[in-house]
């Protein structure tokens, strides 16, 4: 199966449990890895016959700007439903991130997978 990735996509939302985290918005890097036949389209030449990254990107943005989840958990399913909804995706792999959630963590967070 082919693979449309988005890589670190940079987002400041409302993400955790405890008051600090509930009170404003933090970095928060997603990544996503579609999985969706491509030859259509580049047979064709035409980025309708597959997942189009950029449409993909700005739903992804928008939801995790609005949205005010307590778990990591919860918003990389959000994500993973988003991404199934485009008609040519067959699969996803999300990644979200913390970034410095942790002391001397560079980063934590949850990857999971889902399947149409």
């Amino acid at each position: 199966m082919d693979k449309v990735f988005i890589t670190d996509l940079l987002i400041r939302g409302v993400i955790g449990i405890t008051e600090k985290e509930r009170e404003q918005p933090q970095d928060i890097l997603v990544n996503v890895i579609i999985g969706a036949d491509t030859k259509p389209a580049a047979n064709s030449d035409n980025v309708e016959l597959s997942v189009n990254y950029r449409t993909v990107a700005k739903k992804i943005l928008a939801h995790v700007e609005s949205i005010k989840r307590f778990t990591v958990e919860a918003l990389a399913a959000d994500v993973a439903m988003l991404c199934l909804e485009e008609p040519h995706a067959q699969s996803v792999v999300v990644r979200i991130e913390k970034p410095g959630a942790v002391r001397f963590a560079r980063s934590v967070g949850v990857e999971i997978e889902r399947h149409k």
